[in-house]
């Protein structure tokens, strides 16, 4: 990974405190847009500023002067069948997880800035449930198609200069999936239901952020890449 200023929405705690922390050696500094600092350390390198997404047209922190990777992982969980969901469950996902993204990234375009001929780098996050039907999930999946549509748009409009990109991960074990993994029965399901027998972890997703931030992605743009323990793609 090399030397830059990086924004990181969301970045206190599950995937994004993850990535700030592999990211923290070699950058130059780290930005971490978040409600709170939870067990972020400010610092020379990290410096954190308070914000919330899910409150529509809240106040957003001045973005540095020039930024070389921009990342957005705020996101939610809301797994109900489609007769349970209210509009409001709908608002507030798409809240979060689109219109969140779209601040964000409105917030840090004008100063993306790549190094010599490098393009900068932008990374989303989707949910393996938009490529992959699942019950339950009508919500989420509706707000991170949204997200998947933006990158790609987003990727053909900002080349050649901006590199834009989307994770799309399977559960993982962050705070945001507690309840679902909250006795090591539900773990062990959980675990079961994939390939490789084992429930993401925030490292699986944060090195694969870091691949897309960094150069030796650098001829890749407008992908949705899994990170799904095969869940999407494979049955055994």
């Amino acid at each position: 990974m090399g030397s830059g200023t990086y924004v990181i929405a969301g970045g206190s705690s599950g995937i994004g405190r993850e990535l700030v922390r592999m990211l923290t050696p070699a950058a130059a500094r780290i930005d971490v847009w978040s409600r709170e600092v939870h067990d972020v350390e400010p610092g020379d390198v990290i410096r954190h500023a308070a914000c919330d997404f899910g409150i529509p047209d809240g106040p957003l922190p001045e973005p540095p002067e020039e930024i070389r990777g921009a990342v957005y992982c705020p996101g939610t969980i809301t797994l109900r069948s489609f007769r349970s969901l209210t509009t409001a469950d709908f608002r507030r996902d798409l809240e979060v997880n689109l219109i969140g993204a779209v601040r964000f990234l409105q917030a840090c375009q004008p100063r993306l800035r790549g190094l010599d001929d490098r393009p900068a780098s932008v990374v989303l996050f989707s949910t393996v449930a938009v490529g992959q039907g699942m019950p339950m999930h009508a919500s989420v999946a509706a707000a991170k198609g949204a997200v998947e549509g933006l990158m790609r748009s987003l990727a053909a409009e900002w080349a050649p200069k901006v590199r834009v990109n989307a994770i799309a991960p399977a559960l993982t074990d962050t705070p945001l999936a507690a309840r679902l993994l909250s006795s090591p029965e539900k773990h062990d399901a959980m675990a079961g239901r994939y390939p490789l027998k084992r429930i993401g972890t925030p490292a699986d997703a944060a090195a694969l952020a870091c691949f897309l931030l960094s150069d030796e992605s650098g001829w890749m743009t407008g992908q949705v890449l899994g990170m799904d323990g095969g869940l999407s793609t494979l049955r055994v």
